[in-house]
């Protein structure tokens, strides 16, 4: 066993393996974040794009309502004007 100045006795090949499982640990985590974070991500993506489906789907059936609103005014001023013609007649 090797011996350092201060007396210590070292033994490399533990503190290689030790050293080498700090490394696999550190990137098992590292990996693990990023994942955790890239599926997070994702899920958060697919609320958007529900939203955004959901908002264009209301933005096409606005001129349709707006349409239908304007024949169902017309219609109304049609019966007022037949209702006050027949009050005169």
């Amino acid at each position: 066993m090797p011996v350092t100045k201060g007396g210590e006795v070292r033994n490399t090949d533990s503190e290689i393996l030790i050293s080498l499982l700090s490394l696999a640990g550190t990137l098992l985590g590292s990996l693990g974040g990023v994942l955790a974070s890239s599926k997070l991500t994702n899920y958060r993506l697919s609320l958007l794009e529900k939203k955004v489906d959901r908002q264009s789907s209301f933005t096409e059936r606005i001129p349709v309502l707006e349409e239908k609103l304007k024949v169902v005014n017309h219609r109304l001023s049609d019966l007022e004007e037949v209702k006050s013609g027949c009050r005169t007649s």
